[in-house]
């Protein structure tokens, strides 16, 4: 029992000299883990931002906004109600102080920006 334990206590500390057995096998299990492991393990590491990277905009505005600013086919609505809406759809779980379209020279809205709390 005491050699099960020895060996053991080998593989935690990493006493196994390079080029050894146990040290072959420490080192497949770890590059098992790095290679294998994502696809197996959920790590729950996925994104919460929803919203496509090359339409949306985001800034600070002083230490207490950030200021989103969406392509306005992203926020379709017809009123300012259904436009909170869909910024709540897009952006998650987050506090939104104020949404603003943005109009073209013409005055068509482009895009809609929405000021939500850090």
């Amino acid at each position: 029992m005491s050699r099960v334990w020895r060996t053991i206590k080998g593989y935690i500390f990493w006493t196994y000299q390079r080029g050894s057995f146990h040290y072959d096998v420490m080192v497949t299990l770890i590059l098992l883990f790095v290679f294998l492991g994502p696809r197996i393990i959920d790590f729950k590491d996925k994104p919460t931002d929803q919203l496509p990277r090359e339409e949306t905009v985001v800034t600070a505005e002083g230490t207490r906004f950030h200021v989103y600013q969406v392509d306005a086919a992203q926020v379709d609505a017809q009123d300012e109600g259904m436009v909170r809406v869909n910024f709540d759809r897009l952006l998650g779980n987050v506090r939104i102080e104020r949404i603003e379209a943005v109009r073209d020279k013409s005055g068509h809205i482009v895009a809609y920006r929405a000021w939500v709390r850090k």
